[in-house]
């Protein structure tokens, strides 16, 4: 949980699995792009980080946070890869509009993961506030990209192990 006290980038190193052969998308919105870039800078460096190949990253910018599932659908079924980040950021505005993006990402991201039997790692910043969005892509409380890199290294690991 992020909290004002609370760096969110803390992980173990020995505990996240070596990258080397694995084939991933890392799938990024437009909007917001100043909080997307950075997100996709700690994901980038952290996947390298630990093994996956360049030739084996995928990378893609999508206008927006709400066109990450189809694209991130597209390229896993297509590339035949072993996984897919998704990263955006949806900042409140004055209307409901941000409560229905949010849903509609969330749900859409998880439908693609389930649709595909692939790990799509939901990767989107829900905040209220840009500073709050800075906060989480290299500020105060670390980079969410990193994050979400770690989680999908452990989840296409656990995948292959569980296939054999």
């Amino acid at each position: 949980m992020a909290t004002s006290a609370h760096h969110l980038s803390d992980h173990d190193p020995s505990s996240v699995p070596d990258g080397a052969g694995f084939r991933l998308a890392l799938l990024v919105s437009e909007w917001n792009r100043e909080v997307t870039q950075a997100l996709c800078t700690g994901a980038l460096e952290t996947l390298r980080k630990y093994g996956v190949r360049e030739e084996d990253l995928f990378l893609q910018w999508v206008p927006g946070s709400f066109e990450l599932a189809l694209a991130a659908k597209q390229l896993v079924s297509t590339k035949g890869l072993d996984g897919a980040l998704c990263l955006g950021s949806i900042v409140r505005g004055e209307t409901p509009h941000f409560d229905y993006v949010c849903q509609a990402t969330a749900l859409g991201i998880m439908n693609a993961g389930l649709d595909l039997g692939r790990p799509i790692i939901f990767g989107v910043l829900t905040d209220d506030t840009m500073e709050q969005a800075r906060d989480r892509s290299g500020g105060k409380h670390g980079n969410k990209g990193i994050d979400c890199a770690v989680a999908l290294l452990k989840m296409v690991k656990l995948q292959a192990e569980i296939r054999g």
